[in-house]
Formats: C-alpha cells, sequence, structure tokens
C-alpha cells in the first residue's frame, strides 16, 4: 500500500510530509492551521466560499480579499494595479459587487508579460488615436454621468497609464539572474512566484499565484508526489528569497486550497473532496513562525482542536495586513457586508 512519511522540519516537533524537503527547511517562519473545515465540497462553491468567506449566491458577486483590500487600503503603487492573478482566475476573487477598478489583472503566463501592452503603432499616433477616441465618447460620458460608465473610462486610462510606465518592467522575469529563476523551478508555478515576489517589490499589494491538478480522484500518490515537487521548490525558493532580500515580515504568504481529500484511498488508489478537516500554510507579515493551531484526530477525519471556519482564517490574513475586521461596506442594493464576514482572527499565531 502506497503511504507518505512524515519528516522533521526547523521547527522542533513540527513534522511535514517527505514530498515537501524545501518547505522543512523553512517552517520556523511558517504557521500551519490544522483544523480547517467547511461545508462546501464542490470545487467552485468551495473556491468561491474560500476567497469571500461568503457562500456562493445566485442574487450577488462578493468580492475577493484583493479588492477588500485596494478598497480599504488604496494602492501603492500608482501605474501598476494593485491586485494581480497569476496562472487563472480564481472564483470569488474578483472585485464582486465592487467597482471595477479593484478587480485584480490576470496574467495567464508569468513568462510573458502584461498582454496587449505594447503599442504596434508609434507614439504620435497612439495619442492621437487616443485622443479621437476621447472625443467620440465625451458626448456620451457627459450626458451618463454615471458610476459605471466612469469605470469604463477609468479603466483605459489605467491601461494607457501602466503601458507608459517604466514599472512594467516589472512584469518582465528576464531581469532575474538564471540562478534565481532555476531556484524558483522551471514552470509555471515556480515562475509565477517568481514574478509574484517582483510585483510585490513593486509595491503591488496583493498577488495570487495557482497551481491546479490537486483534483487526485485517480492515482493520488504519483500525482501528489509530482504536484508537491514543484510546490516545494517554489514556496521554498520564495520564503528564502523574501527574507533573503528583508521583505517576509512586511508580506503575508498563505497557501491555501478549497477543501481537503478523504483520509481513506477509494478503489482508483485515489482521494476524493473533504471539507471536514484539512490545512493551509501562513508565513511572513508578523506571523510567528514554527506554529501548529488546531489538531486532527489521528485518522484526519475529524478536527479535535482549534476548530476553524473559512471566515476565521481569512480574519486572521485581514487582521494581519492591518483590516478593519468590524468596517461595513454596503453594496449597491444596500446590504452590509464586512471583510470576513464576522469571522475571528486567530491572534495566537501572531508573534
Amino acid at each position: 500500500n502506497a503511504h507518505t512519511e512524515a519528516i522533521n522540519t526547523a521547527a522542533d516537533g513540527v513534522q511535514i510530509s517527505e514530498y515537501f524537503p524545501m518547505l522543512a527547511k523553512q517552517m520556523d517562519k511558517v504557521a500551519i492551521v490544522r483544523g480547517l473545515s467547511t461545508t462546501q465540497g464542490a470545487h467552485d462553491e468551495g473556491n468561491y466560499f474560500m476567497h469571500s468567506s461568503y457562500t456562493m449566491r445566485g442574487t450577488i458577486q462578493h468580492p475577493g480579499i484583493g479588492a477588500w483590500l485596494q478598497r480599504m487600503e488604496g494602492k501603492t503603487n500608482r501605474t501598476l494595479p494593485g491586485s494581480v492573478c497569476i496562472g487563472g482566475g480564481s472564483v470569488g476573487g474578483g472585485a464582486g459587487f465592487m467597482e471595477s477598478k479593484f478587480a485584480p489583472l490576470y496574467v495567464g503566463s508569468p513568462t510573458s508579460g502584461v498582454p496587449n501592452s505594447k503599442s504596434n503603432v508609434g507614439t504620435g499616433e497612439f495619442e492621437d488615436r487616443l485622443m479621437l477616441s476621447n472625443k467620440f465618447d465625451q458626448a456620451f460620458h457627459d450626458r451618463y454621468d454615471q458610476k459605471k460608465v466612469r469605470a469604463y473610462s477609468d479603466m483605459y486610462d489605467d491601461a494607457v497609464r501602466l503601458m507608459k510606465s517604466e514599472d512594467l518592467k516589472a512584469f518582465d522575469l528576464s531581469g532575474e539572474s538564471a540562478d534565481v529563476r532555476a531556484e524558483y523551478g522551471d514552470n509555471g508555478f515556480g515562475q509565477g512566484c517568481l514574478l509574484a515576489r517582483r510585483l510585490v517589490e513593486n509595491d503591488v499589494r496583493h498577488v495570487e499565484v495557482t497551481l491546479g491538478g490537486w483534483d487526485t480522484h485517480n492515482n493520488n500518490f504519483q500525482a501528489v508526489e509530482r504536484l508537491a515537487g514543484t510546490l516545494d521548490k517554489a514556496l521554498g525558493a520564495l520564503l528564502k528569497d523574501l527574507e533573503r532580500r528583508g521583505m517576509l515580515e512586511e508580506t503575508m504568504v498563505v497557501l491555501c486550497t478549497e477543501f481537503g481529500r478523504t483520509p481513506h484511498i477509494n478503489e482508483n488508489d485515489g482521494r476524493d473532496h473533504y471539507p471536514k478537516a484539512f490545512s493551509a500554510l501562513i508565513a511572513g507579515g508578523g506571523i510567528k513562525g514554527g506554529t501548529v493551531y488546531g489538531k486532527t484526530n489521528e485518522m484526519g477525519t475529524e478536527v479535535v482542536e482549534g476548530k476553524t471556519a473559512v471566515p476565521d482564517f481569512n480574519a486572521t490574513i485581514a487582521y494581519g495586513l492591518g483590516l478593519p475586521l468590524d468596517q461595513v461596506i454596503y453594496s449597491p442594493s444596500k446590504r452590509p457586508f464586512t471583510i470576513a464576514d464576522k469571522g475571528q482572527p486567530i491572534v495566537s499565531l501572531f508573534g
């Protein structure tokens, strides 16, 4: 029977899977939340809940934490987007009912830069076309001076500002040495984590990097060993790199999923969806490294200590970012919402 061994880590008394040898060396910087539990056992619903702290409804779209961060704290870099998603979008991670300017910029491939950011005409001609476009639109904007119309023109202004910005080079990974790029791993997720570091360095407030493929209903052990190798190399490099640059204390690194996998192995040597008990990691951003919060029983089927609902986990992130958990923001239909829907932060994770 296939099984996974536990290995010791840089944190006394904390063990993790043998598939994460690089991360094991960094565990003195990491807190593990071992008692996560949710009722959302389908991918889209679980993903939405994990990103927004609210369950999916047909009548409203809730904002993700990147949108909340921008709405409450503003952008730090005037020309770069406040939020970027690399390697695939996330359900519930967008602007929701907030204005579109709080939505993330989606970057499919970390090595391709920002799509459509280069003009294929000369500077003078581009400016002429832009002036002509504004002239055509002016009467409409004057007649319909509404938030949604303004948002549309603001999007154009932001795009043009980004195209002209020197900071656009933050998206260019060729600015990194071959050694650093190799350290993160020669794959989309590894290079995505390196791009995330470059963006945070250039004052992008919120960056999400996605690594898919974990839906291991079949051949769980082969797939997880391969995926874990990619994740381990990239995350281990990111934590080491942030610390080396003096950025870890002010950068919160979060690793999570929408639900766990069944503790038992199915007939296809796979593991199925299991929302009842799973784990997540938080590092940096004032987190007390080498700590573990929550506990499951020996089989991993039940949380027996420190049960953590998804809104509590997101409240912990928001608390670490210094965001006001009780500040109410109203949707266009005047319904009140808070960043983590009454979630309570795990304050003991902070040093």
